[in-house]
């Protein structure tokens, strides 16, 4: 019986298939939005000159025009199945001793459960009658199909029931053998499996809205984790046998040295998927039990480059606009990695693009690439570093220079004579809070006279998880909630309802779906320049800011807490150093304390007037050796003028 199973499964031809639906099919993901009518024309014509038939919707993954979960909703909606999940994946095969391992695989189908007269299975082919039968034939049982993904039915085979043959240890030391030898290890990296294997972890990563693939070895597992919305997930690994092959691989598609395994390597690749191009920068490390490798997914065609989209508020988007409008100084970008800072940089630049402007960037790495601007990718090997090239950069007489990021003082003091010779300059810093960044320029070694004449405004930011439009649940908060944080000055209305996760199957159950920035901007008023050159600490510095006006990235996040866009826990995850100081809503007792706030405002005016020109004169003295020396001249002038007429007497 095994074998006629198989032999049903090999001959299985196309003219066994509906050909009215395998049309439909193409038809249906044009109306989905999911394809254009010339991609259809093209994936026919491929599955027509090709000499081994495969069905369109193959067809149509393999030229990365669809996902394949693209491909089984479709399915699912046209033939009126359900779609198979693959978390309600039994844990054991039901009917395990009963039936080909191989026809199950050949054929992708899952068994899922078995009763008195049926059989439920997952077919990523519902419309392959011939393994219908074969299974109806064989179990004596109606067969009621579902549609499920390809690779989860793979996967599921593969990893849960262990269906490639031979036992683990034997493989595992086959593996090892492998590890010591390219030649092979080349060869198995580039065999059919591994080669599938991998490109499902990544399509699966870019249908998750992952940002990173992390693949880590240990001792007898290897783990896959996605970074989704900023938080890691675990998802299902390839078995520890081929960990060697998976890595091989990933770091041939990287143009990595396969040999190499005790240094670590940076590379990247392409690779388009439902119909998108993403780049992947791959870095590899070694561990204890391997190389451990992390891929960032960057989504070029996925990507707003602009305030709004990114989660600025409308006043904030003013003022951005108001600051890139200004001809020269520069702007600096803070946050810690994965903070968004260079999306926001590239908002900045996609902002400035005009015919009138010309633009020249340094990055490492070159994330975006954006038609009309010069990008530069450093490449320290060479001697191309940040200094070097900012140098090279000012004699091609741009308007506007990106600098990746502030690292070193070079870089920093070049950054500045750029401003000072009328550049405008945008730049990261990797920083808490805006303030910080102020003491970080005077550590790196730059004066206070120069950033209070370059510096025009700093933007700190953060990343939270947005809330799942689909799920989210409304409750009404504590008052004692409320009057902490002082959530009442965000909104007009007497009440107030804040959201709080739930999860469903458009957010993966996790409750939330995407990111937005929360954000604080410090512009350079005449307060703060005072305060630098006072050499005052950052949290002086914020104190002035917020005086003047600042919101900090707190406020900022309980804003959107309030307008439903995130929660307070979120929020307070990424501003844990700003929120330990609760806010209170409640407005002034009496008019005496309005008047003591002006008291107070009015003495802390009379006292910058009175310390203004000790301020100028430190601001003079400070510009160094110059400026004494010529002091110096000015004085022996002097004095030699007025001795001269009783010399005489």
């Amino acid at each position: 019986m095994a074998k006629y199973l198989q032999q049903v499964s090999q001959e299985a031809m196309p003219m066994t298939h509906n050909s009215v639906v395998r049309k439909a099919l193409g038809k249906h993901l044009v109306d989905a939005g999911k394809l254009s009518p010339a991609n259809i024309e093209r994936a026919c014509r491929l599955q027509h000159e090709q000499e081994q038939w495969e069905p369109i919707g193959i067809v149509l993954i393999k030229l990365g025009l669809v996902s394949e979960r693209d491909v089984a909703e479709s399915l699912s909606n046209q033939l009126e199945l359900p779609l198979a999940d693959r978390r309600n994946f039994p844990d054991e095969l039901p009917i395990d001793s009963r039936i080909s391992h191989k026809f199950l695989k050949q054929s992708r189908i899952l068994i899922l459960y078995e009763e008195d007269d049926r059989l439920s299975v997952a077919m990523a082919d519902p419309l392959n009658q011939y393994a219908r039968e074969a299974l109806k034939l064989f179990t004596g049982k109606n067969i009621l199909p579902s549609v499920g993904v390809a690779s989860e039915i793979d996967i599921a085979l593969e990893q849960r029931y262990g269906l490639k043959g031979g036992s683990d240890e034997a493989e595992g030391e086959d593996a090892i053998q492998f590890l010591d030898d390219v030649e092979q290890l080349k060869e198995l990296a580039s065999e059919a499996p591994v080669v599938k294997l991998v490109n499902q972890l990544i399509h699966q990563a870019v249908e998750s809205d992952a940002s990173d693939i992390h693949i880590e070895p240990f001792e007898g597992i290897l783990k896959v984790r996605y970074r989704v919305d900023g938080l890691l997930r675990e998802v299902d690994a390839p078995p520890t046998r081929s960990t060697a092959a998976v890595i091989s691989r990933i770091k041939i598609m990287a143009n990595l040295d396969i040999a190499e395994r005790r240094l670590a390597q940076d590379g990247r690749f392409k690779v388009r998927v439902r119909g998108r191009e993403i780049d992947l920068r791959v870095s590899t490390v070694p561990t204890m039990y391997g190389e451990s490798v992390v891929l960032r997914l960057l989504h070029r065609d996925n990507v707003a480059l602009d305030f709004g989209p990114l989660g600025f508020s409308s006043e904030l988007e003013r003022d951005m606009h108001d600051i890139l409008a200004q001809p020269h100084g520069i702007l600096l970008v803070t946050g810690p990695t994965g903070s968004g800072k260079s999306t926001t940089l590239y908002a900045g630049l996609k902002h400035l693009n005009t015919p009138e402007r010309k633009i020249l960037t340094v990055e490492d790495p070159v994330e975006y690439n954006i038609e009309g601007v010069n990008q530069m990718q450093v490449k320290p090997q060479i001697g191309l570093t940040f200094a070097s090239a900012l140098r090279s950069i000012v004699r091609q007489d741009p308007d506007v220079i990106m600098i990746g990021e502030m690292r070193d003082k070079e870089t920093a003091a070049i950054a500045v004579q750029s401003a000072l010779t009328g550049h405008l300059v945008l730049s990261t810093l990797h920083t808490n809070d805006a303030a910080g960044s102020i003491t970080r320029l005077l550590d790196m070694g730059i004066e206070d006279y120069l950033l209070t004449s370059t510096v025009n405004a700093i933007l700190a930011q953060r990343l939270v998880r947005s809330l799942c439009r689909h799920c989210r649940e409304p409750y009404k908060p504590l008052d004692e909630v409320v009057l902490r944080w002082g959530l009442k000055r965000f909104t007009r209305e007497k009440t107030i309802t804040l959201y709080r996760a739930a999860g469903c199957e458009q957010c993966g159950n996790t409750g939330f779906s995407g990111r937005s920035s929360i954000a604080e901007l410090m512009v350079m008023s005449d307060k703060i320049k005072q305060q630098i050159l006072q050499r005052c600490d950052a949290g002086e510095i914020n104190r002035v800011a917020m005086e003047n006006g600042m919101q900090s990235m707190c406020e900022d996040g309980l804003r959107k807490v309030v307008e439903g866009e995130t929660t307070i826990e979120e929020v307070l995850r990424v501003t844990q150093d700003q929120s330990r100081q609760p806010h209170s809503s409640q407005p002034p007792s009496s008019d005496a304390s309005a008047d003591e706030k002006t008291n107070d405002e009015r003495s802390g005016e009379t006292a910058a007037r009175k310390t203004g020109l000790k301020v100028r004169i430190e601001g003079i003295l400070s510009t160094g050796k110059r400026y004494l020396a010529a002091l110096r001249h000015w004085l022996g002038n002097l004095l030699a003028l007025l001795s001269g007429p009783w010399t005489h007497r």
